[in-house]
């Protein structure tokens, strides 16, 4: 069974850092993107940050220039490092992997999302 397992959320101050990892284990299919998404209070699920295969990233408006994103496709690994954290960047941060197939159940799916159980970063002014 795929496992996304996120570490590194916590408390903070505003201005301060923080760095959020994903391990991926048990994926035997390609690993396309990989993504952070991010869930505050109240609100809906937003992209926060996404780099592909190829190594190309994007940003949410509102972290660039604070937020990188980083892979090592070696080790499955999806990293976010978050640098002067504001207090709206408090939220469930959520890994994301999308591989480019997937079978369950006997059922094939040609694209498939896994996602991380989530890490609270908290961000107090």
């Amino acid at each position: 069974q795929v496992q996304l397992v996120e570490s590194g959320g916590g408390l903070v101050q505003a201005g301060g850092s923080l760095s959020l990892s994903c391990q991926a284990s048990r994926i035997t299919s390609s690993i396309l993107a990989m993504s952070w998404y991010r869930q505050a209070p109240g609100k809906q699920r937003e992209l926060v940050a996404s780099i592909s295969s190829g190594g190309s990233t994007n940003y949410a408006d509102s972290v660039k220039g604070r937020f990188t994103i980083s892979r090592d496709n070696a080790k499955k690994t999806v990293s976010l490092q978050m640098t002067n954290l504001k207090p709206e960047d408090t939220a469930v941060y959520y890994c994301n992997v999308e591989v480019d197939s997937h079978v369950e159940d006997g059922t094939y799916y040609r694209g498939y999302d896994f996602w991380g159980q989530g890490t609270t970063v908290t961000v107090s002014s």
